[in-house]
């Protein structure tokens, strides 16, 4: 930065910190805020060293020069030098992890929260509720990445979460980040104005390869393989609905202006990723969600590879269609975005520090909760081929055994392969969840 940039800079900071009342301070732990009463520097830690998490802190240290990554935990330990290795080369003035600072294990987030300000949190999605409520108790803001939660238990730890966030005045962040994309964000904006007409139905695609695959390397017990190998597992992961279509139906819900589904149905099923490192979810899921007024929205997800891929978000209206991953309106308005192409990745992190510095953190746990339970539901659908209603899965406490507290390497394994090495998986017309 240069001499005046960073003059500038410090003068805001010291100005956003006056802002910020008495009042607002003392509902604040004083570790969240001591950035703010005499130092530039916000402290941040990563709680999951796979890809994701080190990317959220990238991101967050692109847009705010004053943070600094102090702590970092994974289930895995290699998994935390390596990352800690590959960011200090990205940002050798703002990476600032000691071995000290390197934890692991289930309870390595604790110290993580302990060590940090913001807390960053992209691990297996099981633990992404308990670890985030968990920080914020603690005083610290955070900033979650989706899916939010894998079955109705999370989802509750969830809005216990943020409610607890709006009483601390502390940022909840969400990693669904088309709500911080210009180009979503102008698509909408026509939506909502009328520039289709009426919404008839929506259909949302996520058709891809498969998530990494991990083998399993010679002597690695089940747990820790399982952990490693976490996005094909239910009890990690949630599987697909909530990992990949997650992100598509919180499109959809926003274009619905934020209705939820009555209920929806849903199919699914395994037909060609069988072996020891497809664990046991799905290879393919479609849900038709109804909404009051007679809206349907179809939502279509796939990890097989050598298939047709999509990603798309298609709303079909009275007067034509707006795809809104394309930044294009079809029809008798017809429309292209041409605004920039910005980083929404980045985006997200940039709002979410400046909403600390200015003493108004953020909070998204609304729309995290409503577009993660959406897709719950249809996943719970898919596995057991019933009709799930809104109002079901809302009272529902299920969840995807054991508990996120209750892990531990000692336990015995939630599920185990057969003699031949594969997992078994949920029986649609059999299984029953709710």
């Amino acid at each position: 930065m240069s001499n005046s940039q960073d003059a500038s800079r410090r003068q805001f900071l010291k100005t956003s910190a006056a802002a910020v009342s008495a009042a607002a301070l003392a509902n604040l732990d004083v570790a969240s805020v001591a950035h703010a009463a005499g130092s530039d520097i916000i402290r941040i830690g990563i709680v999951g060293c796979g890809g994701r998490c080190p990317g959220a802190a990238i991101n967050a240290m692109n847009v705010d020069q004053g943070t600094t990554l102090v702590a970092m935990c994974d289930i895995i330990p290699e998994r935390v030098k390596n990352q800690r290795a590959s960011l200090k080369q990205q940002k050798p003035n703002q990476v600032m992890v000691d071995d000290d600072h390197c934890f692991d294990g289930f309870d390595g987030y604790k110290k993580v929260i302990a060590s940090c300000d913001v807390v960053l949190i992209a691990n297996a999605a099981k633990f992404h509720p308990l670890h985030a409520r968990d920080a914020i108790a603690a005083g610290k803001h955070v900033f979650v990445e989706k899916p939010h939660a894998i079955d109705p238990y999370g989802i509750k730890l969830l809005n216990a979460a943020a409610a607890m966030a709006k009483e601390k005045k502390l940022a909840l962040a969400s990693g669904l980040h088309s709500r911080h994309d210009p180009r979503y964000i102008e698509s909408i904006k026509r939506v909502h104005d009328g520039q289709i007409g009426d919404i008839i139905s929506i259909e949302e695609n996520f058709l891809r390869s498969p998530y990494g695959l991990y083998p399993r390397r010679p002597g690695m017990n089940e747990i820790p393989y399982q952990c490693s190998n976490q996005y094909h597992f239910v009890w990690l992961s949630g599987d697909d609905v909530p990992q990949s279509l997650v992100h598509n139906m919180d499109r959809a819900t926003w274009a619905l202006k934020e209705q939820t589904p009555d209920k929806c149905h849903g199919l699914g099923g395994r037909s060609t990723s069988i072996g020891e490192v497809y664990g046991n979810v799905f290879d393919h899921h479609s849900v038709v969600y109804e909404y009051a007024g007679g809206v349907r929205a179809y939502a279509l997800c796939r990890t097989i590879d050598g298939c047709y891929g999509n990603a798309d978000s298609i709303i079909l209206g009275s007067k034509g269609q707006c795809i809104t991953t394309q930044g294009r309106i079809l029809g008798q308005n017809p429309w292209v975005y041409k605004g920039p192409d910005a980083n929404p990745y980045d985006i997200e992190h940039d709002v979410l520090f400046k909403s600390i510095r200015a003493g108004n953190p953020v909070n998204n746990g609304d729309y995290m909760a409503r577009s993660t339970l959406i897709c719950i539901m249809g996943q719970i659908s898919c596995y057991t081929g019933e009709e799930i209603t809104w109002d079901r899965v809302s009272k529902s406490d299920f969840c995807f055994g054991p508990k996120p507290e209750d892990c531990s390497f000692d336990m015995a394994p939630p599920v185990k392969p057969d003699a031949n090495g594969i997992y078994p998986v949920y029986t649609p017309g059999k299984t029953r969840l709710l």
